[in-house]
């Protein structure tokens, strides 16, 4: 019987094999575009969801209990160091950043397909982030703010930019064959970039937690649905491709 099973099994898997051979060049952009599609929906739900309950007592007190536990920190060392990071969420540092990740893809691709892209997902982060603010008009919160700020608090554009931006780099930099421990050192940096944008905002009194966490899942979202989007695009152009040689 078990003899028996084994060969089922066997003729299955020969049968899927052959039946999916075709769509061997397209499998990773086609699981990944699968993937990406889960998460972007459950990142817009999850976002909802946040949003609803902006003005609850649940979330009032997590807002309340974080921010004082980053403001206690306050020391002039600390508060230059994230007024330093928080540069790095702003334009300039994005102009420094960005243009230095430009003449890395140049130099490296002989192109402006990532550079393009990078543009693509901040430009989308940037208008969604100004349009989410005015429609949910929150206030900033009422503590001392130790930088100027003029527009309104969710979701935080800082949180927002900073995941759609170094997120995307994060992307493409896994998607890059590199060596291992260069890959894992730019991610590791990235990725605390992200992470301490985020408390910047709330350490100098400009936003609630809440709002970094909007601007986090916000972000997310952008580069997944981007990410989607490119390798979409990469299908299509291998099923041209395809349809030329034939």
């Amino acid at each position: 019987m078990q003899k028996e099973l084994i060969k089922i099994l066997k003729k299955v898997k020969d049968v899927l094999a052959k039946r999916f051979r075709k769509y061997d060049g397209k499998l990773p952009y086609i699981i990944i575009t699968l993937v990406s599609a889960v998460v972007v929906i459950g990142g817009i739900k999850l976002f909802i969801e946040l949003t609803e309950n902006l003005k609850s007592e649940y979330l009032a007190t997590f807002d309340t209990t974080l921010s004082n536990f980053f403001t206690n920190l306050r020391s002039p060392g600390l508060t230059g160091f994230y007024k330093f990071i928080t540069d790095l969420g702003d334009t300039f540092g994005y102009v420094i950043v960005f243009s230095i990740s430009t003449v890395f893809f140049y130099l490296k691709f002989k192109n402006w397909k990532y550079v393009a892209q990078i543009a693509l997902v901040m430009i989308l982060a940037l208008g969604s982030n100004l349009l989410l603010k005015n429609t949910i008009n929150r206030a900033r919160p009422i503590s001392e703010h130790l930088v100027t700020v003029k527009t309104l608090s969710f979701p935080s554009g800082h949180a927002t930019m900073a995941m759609a931006f170094y997120g995307f780099l994060i992307y493409l930099i896994f998607m890059f064959s590199m060596n291992k421990w260069v890959k894992s050192i730019l991610i590791t940096i990235l990725a605390f970039i992200i992470l301490n944008i985020g408390i910047s905002r709330i350490y100098l009194g400009v936003h609630y937690p809440s709002d970094i966490l909007g601007g986090f899942i916000a972000g997310f979202i952008w580069v997944i649905f981007c990410v989607m989007i490119f390798n979409l695009i990469k299908i299509f152009k291998r099923d041209s491709a395809t349809k030329k040689d034939l």
